[in-house]
């Protein structure tokens, strides 16, 4: 029973498909294709740095890359990016500096969709700002599900080996 909870939990926080979440009119799509550009990156470089200026979000194109920052005096690995992740939504929506630094731990390369065109795009069909914003929250609920499922299972396994003692 609890499984199944956590399950549906999850579930309603999926991350939803990309070309969804980017649909919009021709107009505002043409801005965005028109001012796409592919970065490429070889093992180890550095995408971006966490506190930089946002030059705009990116998406995973190819290879694989991790994500990183730190806090509080404390370097913590946040998780991979995988082909078709939506990479700094929060940077790009937000205050504009990126919250965690972007390497590549493999060769590969990300397609960027410029910050000055997405504000545009934004002008022209408010909606897709709101979508964006819809998909940040549901990164923020993944975030904290997956932390709580995670200390949930530490503890057990905490009192798992107090009670083996």
């Amino acid at each position: 029973m609890e499984a199944d909870a956590k399950s549906v939990r999850m579930d309603s926080v999926a991350a939803h498909p990309l070309a969804e979440l980017m649909e919009c009119p021709a107009d505002a799509g043409s801005l965005l294709n028109g001012s796409a550009r592919s970065v490429d990156v070889e093992a180890g470089d550095a995408v971006f740095r966490q506190d930089d200026v946002c030059q705009g979000l990116y998406v995973v194109v190819s290879g694989l890359f991790v994500r990183k920052a730190e806090r509080l005096r404390t370097r913590l690995t946040l998780g991979p990016a995988r082909i078709g992740d939506l990479i700094e939504l929060a940077a790009a929506l937000g205050d504009g500096r990126h919250t965690f630094t972007l390497s590549a731990q493999t060769a590969g390369s990300v397609l960027l969709l410029p910050i000055e065109a997405l504000k545009k795009a934004f002008d022209i069909y408010p909606p897709l700002r709101m979508r964006l914003l819809e998909e940040l929250a549901r990164e923020v609920s993944r975030g904290y599900i997956s932390c709580c499922l995670n200390s949930t299972l530490h503890s057990r396994r905490r009192s798992g080996s107090a009670e083996m003692a």
